[in-house]
Parts: C-alpha cells; sequence; structure tokens
C-alpha cells in the first residue's frame, strides 16, 4: 500500500509481512522497517507516522544506513593510494553513510509471499564521495519467531561499506529501555574519543568495566543507562535482550563481528517524537572508522566479490 510521496515526487510503499507469529512492516524510503508485532500485539520497535517525519524528524528509525554506518573519522579515507572526501555530517566526522544516506533513498521492493521482501537499490560513483556504483540488496524474511536480514553488495570499482540496520527496539509497555535486561558475548570493546571515533590501540577488555555485559546485567544499571559503543563479539556470540516486566526477550545473531549499542539517550523529544532512552539499538556491524584502521576487519569490496551478512533477531512472549 502507499505509504506517502518524497518531495521529489517519489511514491513510498508500506509492505506488511506476516507468518502468524510475526508482523512487519516495511517502508521502501531507507528499506525501514516501521514495526514489528508481536503475536501478544505489542509493537516493540520504534516508527513513524510520514514520510515527512522520517525524512525531517527521524534519528535513523528503523532504516539499513549505508553506504558506511557509523563513523569515518574526519570524512577521509584513503584506498589503494587514491584519497577520498565525504560528507561531514557528524562533528566534522562522516556519520551513516552522509546527508544523504541508503535511509533516504527510495528503495525497489520484490516480495516473495507474505513471508519476505527484497528491496534493492544502486548507488553510484561518487556518491556522497564512495567510490564505484554499488548494487545492493537487503532482504526482510519472517521464519517462525525470527526475522532474518539478509544483505548483499556489489561493485564496480573499490570501495567501502558497513550496511547495518538502525531500529530501535524497545519490548516493554512503557518508553524506557532502562530496566532491560542485556547479556552479550563480547569480551572487548571500542574505547572511542569526543567524536566518537576509536582511539588506538586494541580493543578494550570489558572485564571489571561498566562495559562488561557478559553476564546478564539491566541497560540502566551502570552510566545511567548512556552507551552509544561498539562491541567485539566473540566468533559466533549471540546477543540476548530480557524485558522482566512484559516477559518478552529478543535473541540476536550475526555473522558480523561488531555490534553497535545505543542506548538512545540522545533522543530529545523535540526534533523526535521519542524522548530519551525510549529505545535501544543493536547494530550488527564492522568496526567503526574500519577504512582509516588496518588493524579492524576489513570493509573494502571490489569487483567480481560479492559482500553477504546476515542478522537474525528472534523474539519471545514467555508470559503468552
Amino acid at each position: 500500500m502507499k505509504f506517502g510521496t518524497t518531495p521529489d515526487g517519489q511514491p513510498v510503499e508500506r509492505i506488511q509481512l506476516s507468518n502468524g507469529r510475526l508482523s512487519v512492516a516495511v517502508l521502501t524510503l531507507g528499506a525501514i522497517i516501521q514495526s514489528i508485532e508481536l503475536p501478544d500485539g505489542a509493537n516493540v520497535v520504534l516508527g513513524l507516522d510520514s514520510v515527512s517525519d522520517y525524512l525531517e524528524r527521524s534519528r535513523y528509525f528503523g532504516a539499513v544506513v549505508g553506504r558506511f554506518g557509523n563513523r569515518i573519522a574526519d570524512g577521509a579515507f584513503t584506498l589503494d593510494g587514491v584519497p577520498y572526501e565525504l560528507a561531514r555530517n557528524n562533528n566534522g566526522h562522516a556519520l551513516h553513510g552522509g546527508l544523504r544516506g541508503f535511509d533516504k533513498r527510495v528503495w525497489s521492493a520484490s516480495r516473495d509471499g507474505d513471508h519476505a521482501v527484497r528491496l534493492s537499490l544502486v548507488s553510484k560513483d561518487g556518491e556522497e564521495g564512495y567510490p564505484g556504483t554499488m548494487s545492493v540488496s537487503v532482504t526482510y524474511t519472517l521464519d517462525g519467531d525470527e526475522l532474518l536480514i539478509a544483505y548483499e553488495a556489489t561493485t564496480d570499482a573499490p570501495t567501502v561499506l558497513n550496511l547495518t540496520n538502525h531500529s530501535y527496539f524497545n519490548l516493554a509497555d512503557a518508553p524506557d529501555v532502562r530496566g532491560h535486561v542485556l547479556t552479550m558475548e563480547a569480551d572487548a570493546y571500542l574505547e572511542v574519543d569526543e567524536g566518537k571515533i576509536p582511539v588506538p590501540g586494541d580493543p578494550v577488555p570489558v572485564a571489571g568495566t561498566p562495559y562488561d555485559f557478559t553476564a546478564p546485567t539491566a541497560i540502566g544499571e551502570r552510566l545511567e543507562g548512556r552507551y552509544d559503543h561498539c562491541y567485539v563479539l566473540r566468533p559466533g556470540g549471540g546477543i540476548v535482550v530480557e524485558e522482566p516486566v512484559s516477559g518478552r526477550s529478543m535473541r540476536v545473531r550475526t555473522t558480523e563481528p561488531g555490534v553497535q549499542f545505543y542506548t538512545g539517550h540522545m533522543l530529545d523529544g523535540v526534533v523526535t517524537p521519542y524522548q530519551a532512552f525510549a529505545g535501544f539499538c543493536l547494530e550488527t556491524q564492522h568496526f567503526p572508522d574500519s577504512p582509516n584502521r588496518p588493524d579492524f576487519p576489513s570493509t573494502v569490496l571490489r569487483p567480481g566479490e560479492v559482500h553477504r551478512s546476515e542478522t537474525g533477531y528472534r523474539f519471545d512472549c514467555n508470559r503468552l
């Protein structure tokens, strides 16, 4: 069904997926997950009501961000000896693909019955400063109680990419996520400077720090619940979030090496309709500033290669 129209006249569609357990609404704008409804009727992600809201009041709610999710220091990197300059849209750094990243693009959609949809777009050479024309797709599939997100990309010239979904989750029946209990199989995190760029050196062990979620811990128990950090997942490591009052839980699995854990504390209730801590993000991804950090897992994609990654979110309502 039609959801709205962009200022330049492009129609935006709203696609409803359902399998009798989960019901998920996806927009062609930004490949956005607008809602995820569980069997008990609860919607567990933050969403907006109009195209204009997503273009003007969003903090990437539910969107696929790219070409490079997270930050690149000083909006610049060098690849194969060639320097590239990007839009500096976050305190002098490049963030989430720039001024008009994938979250603001209208994607093409192809449904596969009621359970899956594939969205695709072409990012031209030079868009937001990135080299190479890149073809990108993201497929949302419902499988029982799991929403599976599968990414795929190819390029005609060497480039960098870091694709992720920026959904804000809230499993509670209240607009505050600090009571959620998080367990994360991550033994280290990336320490960042004031601009949220990883500092030189190895990832920092979480043991003995406020960043340790290897055992179940309430999000708001430490640091006033203010987290915006990339965690280094154990190989095959997963994540569990439980909301003790509602009885809802979410399990996350991914092929990515890291996850950006953000607790929504910068939501202000003015620019966006949501107050601080209304939702948390678990953005599975490669590490921020990887194009400038040869010690990090590579985010380079070359012609003839196919980038593939998967992330699954499995939900449960224990009180049903």
